[in-house]
């Protein structure tokens, strides 16, 4: 069965570019561009990974994981928080709210899909 990976994200520009990655490795991508949708699609589709914004429209990022931790059904779900914040402080609210992992965009595109096929456990 394919993996699946929820894309988070709010710039269309991102989310094509981390799409495109991943489903050239034959990975199952969707995207959502607010986190209350993003919460309500993990909820739904129960992905493998999530590649997590801060910087969102409606709720940030750091809220969205840490809604995504509380729900039983997502609590073991990875999820890899990319984003433009480069300061040690987010990056440690990050980790505390519950993320796996943080990339600072822009990545390089092979960090990014090696790292996201290794937590899928994709060779």
């Amino acid at each position: 069965m394919p993996k699946k990976v929820l894309i988070i994200e709010d710039s269309a520009t991102d989310a094509a570019i981390v799409k495109e990655l991943l489903e050239k490795e034959g990975i199952t991508t969707v995207i959502s561009v607010s986190g209350k949708e993003g919460v309500e699609k993990a909820v739904a589709l129960k992905p493998d990974l999530i590649v997590l914004d801060i910087m969102l429209p409606d709720i940030s990022g750091f809220d969205v994981c840490a809604k995504l931790k509380e729900k039983t059904a997502l609590s073991a779900t990875i999820v890899v928080v990319l984003s433009v914040k480069d300061n040690i402080e987010d990056i440690t609210r990050a980790f505390h709210v519950g993320a796996d992992d943080y990339i600072i965009k822009p990545p390089l595109p092979e960090l990014l899909t090696r790292k996201i096929k290794l937590y899928l456990g994709i060779r």
